[in-house]
């Protein structure tokens, strides 16, 4: 990679945020690059100006996201349109994502400005809602899109039809599709699979459903997943990546199909997707003196 302007973006209520954005900001200008701050980062940190998130990611050759899994997702659907690649540091969350800790931070980015590192593609999603037969909303996600029933206790009804033939009529508190990156979110906690990251494939997973045989279920990346909604209470609520929510009502149709663009993450250089998957979930680790020799 040629990385001559670098856009940093950071969640700035991660109280030192800004202090790790001015150390990478000086270690990068020293190195000949470029450093632009988005702009509500540069007010925190006192720089002069900065730019807004979609001019940042037009114009930097990478870009370094501070914070955790949502500062990320959210940086990722501002830059679908854009082949650029997103390096994720830890601010001390739980995160998938953002896949480098801050004590990382100098070593891993001389690495990625020399090119020895490995950049994922990671598919993403576009969803379309539409009442009526007309059009809604329509965005693009990287994680999943949850469908979960309104105020009420009262289950909602999805009918579910994949590549226009019907596949069931789920029953139940709600339903998550999920992308590969976001089967380790709350598809995970509904009992999804865990799949690694670089696949292309659809889950589909209900939440609660009343009928017990009802099982998550994985689609190949080319379907085309309709769901009308049937309920009786007021309506539903479709939220995107767990952050952008829309009330949808009965008869409604959400459609969700492999989106054209994806996102580039930069992955860790220290540490691959299982030894990820063993720190985020406590998994347990191999016998004393049984991992020598191991990579």
């Amino acid at each position: 990679m040629n990385i001559k302007k670098v856009g940093v973006i950071a969640n700035v209520e991660k109280e030192k945020s800004p202090e790790y954005a001015l150390i990478l900001k000086r270690w990068l200008v020293e190195r000949g690059v470029t450093v632009f701050f988005e702009d509500a980062l540069a007010r925190k940190s006192g720089e002069e100006r900065g730019l807004d998130r979609r001019k940042l990611v037009q114009t930097a050759d990478m870009i370094v996201v501070f914070g955790g899994d949502g500062t990320l997702l959210r940086t990722a659907r501002a830059a679908r349109e854009v082949d650029i690649p997103i390096v994720g540091i830890n601010m001390g969350g739980f995160g998938y994502l953002t896949e480098i800790n801050l004590n990382e931070m100098i070593g891993a980015m001389e690495m990625i400005l020399r090119g020895d590192c490995r950049i994922e593609r990671r598919m993403m999603l576009d969803a379309a809602i539409s009442r009526e037969r007309q059009p809604v909303k329509e965005r693009t996600l990287l994680n999943d899109v949850v469908i979960q029933r309104g105020n009420l206790s009262r289950m909602v009804e999805m009918e579910t039809i994949v590549n226009d033939c019907y596949l069931t009529t789920f029953k139940a508190d709600g339903l998550i599709i999920s992308t590969p990156t976001g089967s380790t979110a709350y598809s995970l906690s509904g009992g999804g699979p865990i799949v690694f990251p670089e696949q292309a494939l659809i889950i589909l997973n209900p939440i609660c459903p009343h009928t017990l045989t009802n099982r998550p279920i994985i689609l190949p990346e080319d379907a085309t997943v309709k769901i009308i909604l049937w309920t009786r209470e007021q309506g539903a609520t479709v939220t995107l990546d767990g952050q952008v929510s829309y009330t949808v009502k009965d008869g409604d149709t959400i459609a969700i199909r492999k989106s054209p663009f994806v996102t580039h993450l930069v992955a860790s250089p220290h540490r691959d997707y299982q030894a990820i998957l063993r720190t985020k979930l406590g998994w347990g680790t191999l016998p004393a003196g049984m991992d020598k020799g191991r990579p």
